[in-house]
């Protein structure tokens, strides 16, 4: 077989970097979205061009294993309820202490409603800056859309702080009536706040102004119709999250003392009560006491 010529090797080489770059600049175009896959997509990026990925897999988790959150889950559900129905109901703000329901709660909701034509469609915080062609490819659809945000924040000018607060009061062409956003967060205003601000803060006639950069942080908060806070679990809280998960693992409790010191030890380590790390110690009992599957 007669050997191909340096140059010629050289020039294919060549002609591959230069496909390959091309490529990142002209990304192939995206596939269309089969609205009938799933019920939950993420907004996926190749390049400069965007579309939503099925999600094949959603978490099974109910809004009954959801506890010690009664008054979150009806206002969340409720508000779901009339946006499901073609009534009006507003954007949600869920805030607060780490590991307490606020994304499950989320994804409780939309096993309770995708049967109704509710869909849920997951964005990464770099991406919120395509807010609107996502707004663009649901307007006409005639199902009812959930925005996703997990675990929100910003620093100082970051794009996507003001591309959300653009979507959340509308622009020129609007979103349609079919999408909300419902966002999670530690942070109750979204972003960082520092003493420093506070002192900017200036009275007059006896009256409290706050300083514009606080006035500015407030402002994307104010957006949101709907705010719900969460808050850390106490001990007997704890323990009943705990206990609720073992009878959802199937798990063996001969000894109901040694569990509720083993949870409490578990706790202690992590320093939290809350109900991820309740979870966490039921999956860990009931793998060592030989349950099987997942829960």
């Amino acid at each position: 077989m007669p050997s191909i010529a340096p140059e010629l090797v050289s020039l294919i080489a060549r002609a591959e970097g230069l496909l390959a770059r091309l490529e990142g600049v002209f990304p192939p175009v995206p596939p269309a979205t089969d609205w009938r896959s799933a019920r939950a997509f993420r907004w996926r990026k190749r390049g400069t061009l965007g579309h939503l990925q099925p999600v094949a897999h959603i978490h099974r988790i109910r809004l009954s294993d959801l506890r010690d959150i009664e008054e979150q889950k009806k206002l969340i559900d409720r508000n779901t309820r009339q946006f499901v129905e073609g009534r009006p109901a507003n954007n949600v703000l869920l805030t607060g202490a780490r590991g307490t329901g606020k994304s499950s709660l989320v994804k409780a909701l939309l096993n309770k409603y995708a049967p109704k034509g509710l869909r849920l469609i997951e964005v990464d915080k770099h991406d919120l800056i395509d807010l609107p062609d996502i707004a663009d490819l649901l307007y006409s659809r005639p199902e009812r859309f959930i925005l996703y945000c997990d675990d929100l924040s910003f620093e100082a000018n970051e794009p996507g702080y003001k591309a959300l607060k653009v979507a959340l009061d509308g622009t020129v062409s609007g979103t349609g009536d079919n999408v909300l956003v419902y966002a999670t967060s530690n942070r109750r205003h979204l972003m960082p706040e520092y003493m420093a601000e506070n002192l900017d803060a200036r009275h007059e006639d006896g009256e409290l102004h706050p300083a514009e950069v606080t006035e500015e942080k407030v402002s994307l908060s104010e957006r949101f119709g709907l705010w719900l806070s969460f808050y850390p679990f106490d001990q007997d809280q704890y323990l009943a999250i705990a206990q609720h998960w073992l009878d959802a693992f199937r798990a063996p409790c001969i000894d109901p003392e040694a569990v509720r010191r083993e949870a409490l030890q578990w706790a202690l380590a992590r320093g939290s009560r809350s109900g991820r790390v309740a979870w966490q110690f039921a999956r860990d009992w009931a793998g060592r006491h030989g349950v099987k599957g997942t829960g």
